[in-house]
């Protein structure tokens, strides 16, 4: 009851933070899919360059979240709040997006590709009528692992000055104050769970069924 008594308290307060939050992670995630998706298709031409980025990207996902937030805000032009939050969100779901979609890419039959090629079409035609469709299913794996890793590590972002649900966590915690450390935690599990809903529902859409990925 404590918990439901202090959320009714604090409804436009916490309305607000999840409003940030929500938002900072849609922005994330959108400016992500126009940066790293065509980055992961490029890549595909070139094992070199695969190589190159799959290795940045994944450095980058290995420098601890905090970290990579203080760094951000040592550049000029970013400084504390929303624009170094964002930065920081959009090179962490570099690894999973690119990866994602460079490996969907190459796991095309190779006979389907040669078919294609033998029928007279182009390679751009095969990227699009038949190694993105057939590879979407692994780009919308590295899509849901994006929203539901961004919705966490954004509310670390609230160290360096935003104002989303990661606020309640870090206050309660300096208040040693169990009701806000757990409606915090639990209103940033729920926006996680809701936009991974929100996503295996697209995919059922958009995706064959046949092509799908288990889930367990």
């Amino acid at each position: 009851m404590e918990y439901i008594d202090y959320i009714q308290r604090n409804s436009g307060l916490m309305m607000e933070y999840a409003q940030n939050h929500f938002a900072l992670v849609l922005a994330a995630v959108v400016i992500s899919l126009l940066l790293w998706v065509p980055v992961g298709v490029l890549i595909t031409k070139s094992e070199k360059w695969a190589t190159r980025v799959l290795g940045i990207a994944n450095t980058i996902f290995c420098i601890p979240s905090l970290s990579l937030f203080a760094v951000m805000v040592t550049i000029p032009f970013l400084g504390l709040g929303t624009r170094s939050a964002l930065v920081a969100l959009v090179l962490y779901a570099m690894m999973p997006l690119v990866r994602n979609v460079y490996q969907g890419v190459k796991v095309v039959d190779k006979n389907v590709i040669e078919a294609a090629r033998g029928m007279g079409m182009s390679n751009w035609r095969i990227l699009w009528e038949i190694q993105l469709p057939l590879a979407t299913p692994v780009i919308f794996a590295g899509l849901r692992i994006t929203v539901v890793m961004t919705t966490g590590i954004a509310a670390i972002s609230t160290y360096i000055g935003e104002r989303n649900l990661g606020r309640l966590i870090s206050d309660g915690l300096t208040r040693y104050n169990v009701e806000m450390i757990v409606v915090g935690a639990l209103f940033i599990a729920v926006i996680a769970i809701a936009l991974d809903a929100v996503m295996g529902a697209l995919e059922k859409r958009l995706v064959p069924k046949g092509l799908r990925i288990g889930r367990g």
